[in-house]
């Protein structure tokens, strides 16, 4: 029976200063290292041998990726980068303080933007226009619903993760808090409702067991 890993990345600049990011690309700080380190131990007491790793283009995830597998003996595994599995884009929320945009806003509209699975925040005026999204052919967002990430994360699900599961091989997803709670909503059958109660802490690593047919078998959060 094949296990799949997802985990959020470690703590980040942004994550310390309290800030939205989003698809901004930030560092890790010394307590996200640590974290990283800590939870690759975890893993690797587990005893699960991975055949592949999967991370968004953001380097907050990328570094956490690496310091995990480090730690498991397993840097020579395939790596797969996807931009669907970046963070949700938080618009023009971006590198706003959360409990300014609380103050401001009230803590209904906040916890819409922020937890809510169709509410979009505010929009950028003109999207960015990054090298590495534009040699894609990927138009980057002005901002970003959960929903939204939901519907750009499937694809990459559907097509890469759930393929290698099915020929029994075990992955890795280092990702990011939204995107991870959308991928948590499909495998868990959450609602729309009811995804704003479901929270993904910083590089805690949850472990899910499948059957053949990759129906659920076990879920563990270490």
């Amino acid at each position: 029976m094949p296990y799949l890993v997802i985990m959020r990345h470690g703590q980040s600049v942004a994550n310390q200063k309290n800030v939205f990011t989003g698809w901004s690309d930030v560092n890790l700080t010394q307590k996200g290292i640590e974290q990283s380190h800590e939870a690759g131990k975890k893993l690797n007491s587990l005893g699960i041998t991975f055949d592949d790793a999967h991370t968004s283009f953001l380097k907050r995830a990328i570094e956490t990726l690496h310091i995990v597998l480090e730690e498991n003996h397993q840097l020579y595994i395939p790596e797969h980068k996807s931009w669907r599995l970046n963070e949700r884009h938080y618009g023009a929320l971006r590198g706003k303080r959360k409990d300014l945009v609380k103050k401001q806003y009230g803590e209904k509209q906040f916890l819409k933007w922020r937890r809510s699975f169709n509410t979009v925040p505010p929009l950028l005026d003109k999207a960015d226009n990054d090298l590495m999204y534009r040699k894609l052919g990927v138009k980057e967002p002005r901002g970003e619903s959960l929903e939204m990430a939901y519907h750009r994360l499937m694809p990459y699900w559907e097509d890469e993760i759930a393929p290698r599961l099915l020929d029994n091989h075990n992955e890795l997803v280092v990702a990011h808090g939204s995107t991870l709670r959308a991928l948590i909503k499909y495998l868990d059958q959450i609602s729309d409702e009811d995804i704003d109660k479901v929270e993904v802490p910083n590089v805690e690593p949850i472990v899910y067991e499948f059957n053949d047919k990759l129906d659920i078998v076990k879920k563990t959060m270490l």
